[in-house]
């Protein structure tokens, strides 16, 4: 085989074959402590968020954080300190333009993980605490909207 032919054949090898998943799965964020969140998967959305109230950015050793209480399910909060990447303004499900700040943490979906920046935002009113946008499944995943929790159903 010729190097050229081989080094084509080695790069085809290499792709990783994109997970199925369905529009609702479990997922976690390992960095942040947070195991067994049900998020919609939600290709129409570019970002993902989550569900985040008493928002508070600190400063630690010269580094800005945001401190916020997470809700992963009801009646479950947890305290949770990650660095802030930064603010930005997104339009939400309602058309509205919304002042949000992000994180950038690992996102786990069964057995593949991702670098993702997620935005913390109230929730309250949506059935899911998280929602897992496009960027964040951009290569790695496939979603089956006639199926959900394709990984695992919730404990």
């Amino acid at each position: 085989m010729q190097p050229m032919a081989l080094a084509s054949a080695l790069r085809f090898r290499r792709k990783k074959t994109p997970v199925e998943i369905g529009w609702a799965e479990i997922v976690d964020l390992p960095e942040l402590g947070i195991l067994g969140i049900p998020a919609k998967i939600d290709t129409g959305a570019r970002s993902s968020s989550i569900y985040g109230t008493h928002i508070r950015v600190i400063e630690r050793g010269g580094e800005e954080f945001l401190r916020f209480r997470l809700r992963t399910a009801p009646r479950h909060f947890h305290m949770v300190e990650a660095p802030l990447i930064e603010q930005r303004h997104v339009t939400s499900s309602n058309g509205r333009k919304e002042h949000r700040y992000v994180i950038r943490t690992t996102l786990k979906i069964g057995r593949k993980k991702k670098r993702t920046d997620i935005t913390i935002s109230n929730r309250r009113s949506m059935t899911f605490p998280m929602l897992v946008g496009r960027r964040a499944l951009r290569n790695s995943f496939i979603v089956n909207v006639a199926r959900k929790y394709v990984l695992g159903h919730p404990a």
